[in-house]
Formats: structure tokens, C-alpha cells, sequence
């Protein structure tokens, strides 16, 4: 007996053949999928289940795969806007990262992770770098569990940087730092059948010291996992690195040994074809933001000649302080239309290829491209089900991936499977009593601490950008 058969659904495989069933159906048994196919095939061949499901022409998507966040940073959503950087972490970012409480980090993450779950992302990987005191990172994974979706703690760090503007509250000396990480990696990692897992994030190349970031790259080769870090998001990433450790940020990270199929590389606005070549050469991973990349005007992201160079790109949303949302449908339209902008060539990006970074290429960024990133036998049974007719923008339905990429929001993601459990169903997160009050607990969370972070960018603090309004004609 297998546990569930969705049939009559386009079904968009993302597997090695690109196939997709336009008439199709997948059955899955407990947490893995075990055969897709035609529907009449599978129908015929499966006759005892325990559920069906009937897509009715719905879309099957393998679930997205969010590779980069800052999931306390949903409380602050609104509080930095149209900002330079400098202004940005000073006024806003770091006065509520000294302010962080467990309860603050563990509703900023229900939030985010909520809309994420919205927007189709089965697995996120969040990149916590405050830690100003301690059970921060309980909140967040907390979160991650009670939601039952797969998550990916990077556990985050500064040691030095001060005079580059890290605030001295949310810095910890190393020795601090691998107490704190290797008690998570003790507690979480591979926990909940192996969904939740704990990497290292330190949170740049120059707000840390060689020592810290060899001893994280130490620990992180013993318990097999992840490394992510940000790499030339500016160019004053760039000069900071030089500043701290003599080489750019990329080439500093080479230079201690941490390069490998395990690297993550977040942003990378800035690389040069050098860095290119050599994010090729030891087959470093990237984590493209687009959204909050454009949010702060860091720039585009040289994409298309990291692809051509063979790099695995995937997406990300970043912080909700830098992007305002967690919302995957949003950030996949961005990522076409920013590089067909940047380049000024419509093939420089396509649907197929979007739906490629949100999927598989992100599995293959966080090493899971075995597990998941594709509906085929034998992976897990992470799954996205869209519906066309939920948002009249959606219709009329002619190419799915050009629809989810150029069409969607929220609202047609209607069903949400991690591990073959429903998690959203009907457009209802299931593994939340009330999504009505997890909001209203995130609010008033949110309003405490820039209470607490003396935040008055808000309601009758916040005053009326009239940058432009000397040029207006009276």
C-alpha cells in the first residue's frame, strides 16, 4: 500500500530529462516518492492507497528551496527603507540585533517561515549571526520544527570588525563561539529525521578573525555539513576583507582552505571573472539575492557568467529588513527580469532556468541534490502544488514554469508537502493552531523590540520622504 496518489495534475519533474506530465500523477509512500509517471500508468499499478488526490489540472512542483535568510529580521520589515547601508545597520539592523530576545527570534522566524510556506519554500536555510545573549538559536529552531518544514540552521558570528562599524553587542570572542556552536551541532543536527540540520554562517570575511573562521571551517568538516558566508556584496566587503586579511574576501577565504563543494557563497554582486573562474575551479556554491540586492542597490549579480562558468546558482531571499518579504513567487520574477535588465538581453535568463535555481540547483547548493530539488523515485516527497485559477493573473495556464516564473503570487500556492506531510493544505498551514494569532504575537514582538532598540522609524516616528519634492512645479 503506498500513502498517497496525486494523479490528473501537470506534474513539472525538474528531473535529469526536464520531463514534465501533462496528464500525471506521483505516488509516494511515507516520506519518499515512488514512481511519476502518466496517470493511467500509475492509477492502474496503484490501486491500494491509503489517500488520493485528484490535481484536476493543478501544477505538482518539487518544493523551493530558500537558500539564504534572516529570519529575525521579519520583525523589522519596513524600518529600513530607502536607505543607504551605512544608515541602514546603524540606525536600524544593529540596535534591534543587541535587543534580540529568544521570544523575538522564535516569532520572527514564524512569521517568516509562514509566508515562506506560502510562497512554496519546503526548505530554508537560515543565517543567524546576533548573538547577543544566549537561546537564540532555540527560537528560531524551535520554529523550524513546530512548522515541520526542512530547515537549515546557519549558526552566525562576528569576532572582530568593530572599526568597520560591527556593533561591539553582537560580537563574541572565538572561543565563545565554539561553545555555542558545537553545543547546537550536539543538540539539532539531523534531528526530526534528518530535516533539520546546523551549519556555520559567520557573517563575513572581515567581521572575523582567521582564527574563528578556520576553526569554523574545522567544525565544520567533522560533522559533515555547510559552510555560508557573504562574499563580495559591495565593494566595501571587498576592501574590508583587504583591510582585515590582506586579499579580498574570496580569495582570503582560498587562501585559509575553505573552498569545496560544501562553500556557499552568498550574494557575490561583486565578483570579478577571476573570482568566477575560481568559484568554478573548487566548485563554490552562490546564493543570489536579488531582491534585497536591489533593495539596497548593491547591483546585479554577474548570473549568466557564473552559470556559463558552471557555478551552481540558487536563490534567496535575504532578511525581510533588506527584501521586505519571504516570498519565493516574488523573488523568482525579480531574478528574471534583473538579469534581462542588467545584461540587456532577454535570453539571459529564463523561466525554466528560475525554476532550475529555485529547485534543484538550490538542493545542490546545500548538498541535498539526492534528497530533494526534483519529484522522482526515490527522493523525498517535498512538494508544492499550484493552482492556476486561485489568482486571475495565473490565467490563462500555457507554460507552467513561464506562468509560476512571470504570473503567480501567494495565493496559487495552495498545498505544501515536506516529507510527504502536508504542511499547507487548501491554502491552511496545518502545523499551526491559529496563523491568525501567530501574526498577532509577531506584531506585538515586533513593536517591543524597537521598543527596546529605541526604533522610532515607525507610525508617527517615521516622516514623509520628500527627497524630491523641492523639484516639484508649484
Amino acid at each position: 500500500m503506498i500513502s498517497h496518489l496525486f494523479k490528473n495534475g501537470i506534474i513539472v519533474t525538474v528531473n535529469p530529462d526536464r520531463e514534465i506530465f501533462f496528464h500525471g500523477a506521483a505516488a509516494v509512500k511515507d516520506d519518499r516518492i515512488v514512481e511519476v509517471g502518466p496517470t493511467e500508468a500509475l492509477e492502474a499499478k496503484y490501486t491500494d492507497c491509503e489517500r488520493v488526490t485528484n490535481l484536476e489540472g493543478r501544477v505538482m512542483f518539487p518544493g523551493f528551496v530558500n537558500t539564504h535568510n534572516h529570519l529575525f529580521q521579519t520583525l523589522l520589515r519596513g524600518l529600513g527603507d530607502d536607505m543607504v547601508l551605512k544608515d541602514w545597520l546603524e540606525t536600524m539592523t544593529f540596535p534591534a540585533a543587541t535587543s534580540l530576545t529568544p521570544d523575538d527570534c522564535y516569532h520572527g522566524a514564524m512569521l517568516g517561515l509562514m509566508e515562506g510556506i506560502h510562497s512554496g519554500i519546503t526548505t530554508n536555510l537560515d543565517y543567524m549571526y546576533p548573538h547577543p545573549r544566549e537561546g537564540l538559536d532555540d527560537g528560531v529552531i524551535k520554529a523550524m520544527r513546530e512548522l515541520g518544514i526542512r530547515g537549515i540552521f546557519g549558526r552566525g558570528c562576528m569576532d572582530t570588525g568593530i572599526q568597520y562599524g560591527v556593533h561591539p553587542g553582537i560580537t563574541q570572542q572565538k572561543d565563545d563561539i565554539e561553545k555555542g556552536v558545537r553545543d547546537i551541532f550536539e543538540r539539532y543536527h539531523n534531528c526530526d529525521n534528518g530535516r533539520i540540520k546546523i551549519w556555520v554562517a559567520p557573517a563575513a570575511m572581515w567581521s572575523n578573525t582567521r582564527e574563528t573562521l578556520k576553526m569554523l571551517w574545522k567544525v565544520t568538516n567533522e560533522y559533515k555539513s555547510g559552510f555560508t558566508v557573504h562574499i563580495s556584496e559591495t565593494e566595501f566587503d571587498r576592501e574590508a576583507a583587504k583591510g582585515i586579511h590582506g586579499k579580498w574576501d574570496i580569495d582570503a577565504m582560498i587562501d585559509m582552505g575553505i573552498c569545496g563543494p560544501n562553500v556557499l557563497m552568498v550574494h557575490c554582486v561583486h565578483l570579478t571573472d577571476e573570482d568566477i573562474e575560481k568559484a568554478g575551479k573548487y566548485d563554490l556554491k552562490i546564493s543570489h539575492n536579488v531582491c534585497s540586492n536591489m533593495y539596497l542597490s548593491s547591483g546585479a549579480a554577474p548570473i549568466p557568467k557564473l552559470l556559463k562558468a558552471g557555478v551552481t546558482c540558487s536563490l534567496g531571499v535575504d532578511g525581510a529588513a533588506s527584501n521586505n518579504a519571504n516570498d519565493m513567487i516574488e523573488l523568482m520574477k525579480n531574478t528574471a527580469l534583473m538579469q534581462k535588465c542588467a545584461t540587456r538581453d532577454p535570453l539571459s535568463m529564463s523561466a525554466e532556468k528560475v525554476v532550475e535555481m529555485a529547485t534543484i540547483d538550490g538542493a545542490r547548493a546545500i548538498g541535498m541534490e539526492d534528497e530533494i530539488g526534483s519529484i522522482e523515485a526515490g527522493k523525498k516527497a517535498d512538494m508544492v502544488i499550484f493552482d492556476p485559477y486561485e489568482c486571475v493573473k495565473a490565467v490563462p495556464l500555457h507554460n507552467p514554469c513561464s506562468t509560476l516564473v512571470y504570473s503567480a503570487s501567494l495565493k496559487n500556492i495552495t498545498d505544501v508537502y515536506v516529507d510527504g506531510r502536508g504542511v499547507m493544505e487548501k491554502g491552511v498551514i496545518l502545523t499551526v493552531e491559529d496563523e491568525k494569532a501567530e501574526l498577532r504575537a509577531a506584531q506585538k514582538a515586533a513593536e517591543e523590540l524597537c521598543v527596546r532598540g529605541n526604533i522610532t522609524n515607525r507610525l508617527e516616528g517615521h516622516k514623509w520622504n520628500d527627497t524630491y519634492r523641492k523639484y516639484e512645479r508649484q
